[in-house]
C-alpha cells in the first residue's frame, strides 16, 4: 500500500518554495499507475519520496504498512531493500561489471551465490544482455545501461517498483519486452509505478494515471473509475430490489442476463 495524505515537499530552509503540495492519493498493494505531468510538475520529486530520499515537509506517507513521518532512520534501509528503483541516470556503479551491478540486491539482501548466478543469469537473458555481462558502464551504450538497470531494479523481485521514464533510452522492441517485464512483476503482486512523457506508450498499455501540474495532482485516475462503478453498482442493486419484491420472473431474468 502506498498513501499520502496532505503531503508536501519543499527543499531547504522553511522559507524555501513547496515543490509538492497537499497531495493526496492512495495506491492498493499489487495496483499499477502511470504518473504523468510536464516537466517541473514534480514527478521526480514524487518519486524521490516515495524511494525513501526525501521525508515529505508536511502530512502523512504510508510505505509498504510504514508511516514514514514515525518511521526511525534505522528502520529506513531494510525498508528501501523492498522498494526497485529504475533511475533515469541509471546510477549503475563504474567499478561493477553488468552482472555484478544487477546481483548488487541479491548480495546485499544475503542470497547463496549460486542463486544469485542463476537469477542474474536469467535476468541477463532477458533483457538480451548475457554478451555484455562482464562488460562495466562506461563500456555500455546508454540503451544498454538503461536495461542493465532495470535488470537490477527487478532481480529481487521488490515489493514496489518505481521507474522514472524507463523506456526513455529503449528502441521500441525493448520498451515493449520492459513493459511486458513490468506487467509480470504486476500480475505477482508488485505495485509499479512508472513516470513517463510518453503518450504513445501510456496509449499501448492503459492504465490509472496520477496527473501532476506545479506540484499539485489535478487527476488521480479515480474519475472514469468511479463512474463506471456507480453505474453497476445501481445495476446490481436494481436487481436485488427486483427480486426481493418478487417481480415477475421473465422480467427479473432479462435483467440478470443483461448485467451477465
Amino acid at each position: 500500500m502506498v498513501r499520502l495524505d496532505g503531503v508536501g515537499l519543499r527543499y531547504g530552509r522553511s522559507g524555501g518554495p513547496d515543490i509538492l503540495r497537499d497531495l493526496n492519493f492512495a495506491i492498493p498493494e499489487g495496483g499499477f499507475r502511470w504518473l504523468l505531468g510536464a516537466s517541473g510538475a514534480g514527478k521526480t520529486s514524487l518519486l524521490r519520496l516515495l524511494t525513501l530520499a526525501v521525508r515529505p515537509t508536511s502530512g502523512r506517507l504510508e510505505l509498504l504498512g510504514t508511516a514514514i513521518e514515525q518511521a526511525k532512520r534505522r528502520d529506513l534501509p531494510k525498508l528501501r531493500r523492498r522498494i526497485g528503483v529504475v533511475y533515469q541516470d541509471f546510477r549503475l556503479l563504474p567499478h561493477l561489471s553488468a552482472f555484478d551491478n544487477v546481483a548488487l540486491p541479491l548480495r546485499l539482501a544475503g542470497r547463496p551465490e549460486g542463486q544469485i548466478r542463476a537469477d542474474v543469469e536469467e535476468m541477463m537473458r532477458w533483457v538480451t544482455l548475457t554478451r555484455r555481462a562482464h562488460a562495466h558502464p562506461h563500456e555500455l551504450s546508454g540503451g544498454e545501461q538503461q536495461r542493465v538497470a532495470i535488470a537490477r531494479a527487478v532481480i529481487s523481485r521488490p515489493a514496489l517498483l518505481l521507474a522514472d521514464e524507463p523506456t526513455g533510452n529503449l528502441d521500441d522492441v525493448q520498451a515493449e519486452r520492459l513493459m511486458q517485464l513490468l506487467a509480470e512483476l504486476n500480475r505477482l503482486g508488485t505495485t509499479v509505478v512508472v513516470a513517463t512523457h510518453s503518450r504513445s506508450l501510456v496509449a499501448r498499455h492503459p492504465a490509472r494515471a496520477l496527473v501532476l501540474e506545479e506540484g499539485r495532482l489535478v487527476d488521480d485516475g479515480h474519475g472514469q473509475e468511479d463512474a463506471q462503478g456507480a453505474e453497476d453498482d445501481a445495476q446490481a442493486y436494481d436487481a436485488k430490489a427486483h427480486d426481493a419484491r418478487a417481480y415477475d420472473t421473465k422480467a427479473y431474468d432479462t435483467k440478470a442476463g443483461d448485467l451477465r
